[in-house]
């Protein structure tokens, strides 16, 4: 199984025929304003994940479902029904005026699976923290919840091809109700400010790792950047890793474009 990094958390899953794309979503560096994932891999992508409807995470999803004809499964709030239609949020809309149709769209409540060909992906519990962005002197906060999309359709996947488990939680804060996963490979954000604001913060992800036990642990949602600010969510992933090794289990770094096999 070959595991690829994009920034934020923005993944490709590649086993076998599978190539799985984890929030296919932008780069919010001004200077860089693209896709995470190139589109190169989009056309050969055969499932696409997204764990909620920010821009990092959203903002490619309909595009790189165009161009591969792959299934999206996406948390329940991120969509809806119209006339026997299932829409989402629109990845580019602004707030939630607008949504679209997605032709091949698998939504999920936490707790709920589904298998799309010898993939299994289950919803797991996750909650996304209020956003605090500096802006000169002031900082704007935004709290997720009804009418407010940041956040919205918040969910994890525990995804299981090839006799192996990888664990993806999005931006969330810590939640118990990870206790026992145990995959084969974790993904998590350690780039919050503390006090469950944004996602889980160093000390908050280590709690999370004794949690789920896994046996790899991969950190992101770090050191990017937000339009003019480049480095939003700080966190010194050398600390991480050192914390997470004292604990027996392995950690890697990765960069964008950075490959391992897991």
């Amino acid at each position: 199984m070959k595991i690829r990094h994009f920034l934020y958390n923005s993944f490709l899953i590649e086993s076998g025929n599978n190539k799985i794309a984890i929030d296919p979503g932008q780069n919010l560096w001004i200077f860089n304003l693209s896709s995470l994932i190139p589109k190169t891999e989009w056309q050969s992508i055969t499932h696409i994940l997204i764990t909620h409807g920010d821009p990092d995470h959203h903002w490619q999803s309909d595009r790189v479902a165009e161009a591969s004809n792959a299934p999206v499964v996406c948390g329940k709030e991120l969509a809806k029904v119209e006339n026997g239609e299932t829409l989402l949020v629109d990845p580019r809309g602004r707030g939630l005026t607008s949504w679209i149709p997605f032709k091949n769209v698998h939504p999920l409540d936490i707790g709920e699976s589904i298998i799309l060909g010898d993939v299994k992906i289950e919803a797991v519990k996750t909650v996304h923290g209020p956003i605090s962005i500096p802006i000169l002197w002031f900082k704007i906060k935004q709290q997720p919840g009804p009418g407010e999309r940041v956040g919205i359709g918040s969910v994890g996947f525990k995804i299981t091809l090839d006799g192996k488990t990888i664990v993806n939680l999005g931006d969330s804060i810590l939640q118990a109700e990870w206790a026992g996963l145990k995959p084969d490979v974790l993904m998590l954000p350690i780039g919050g400010p503390g006090n469950n604001t944004w996602t889980m913060d160093i000390t908050d992800a280590l709690e999370a790792v004794k949690l789920i036990a896994p046996k790899m642990v991969i950190p992101c949602h770090y050191n990017v950047a937000f339009f003019w600010i480049k480095n939003i969510a700080s966190a010194d992933d050398q600390l991480f890793k050192r914390e997470v090794e004292k604990l027996g289990v392995e950690c890697s770094i990765m960069r964008y474009g950075d490959e391992i096999e897991a």
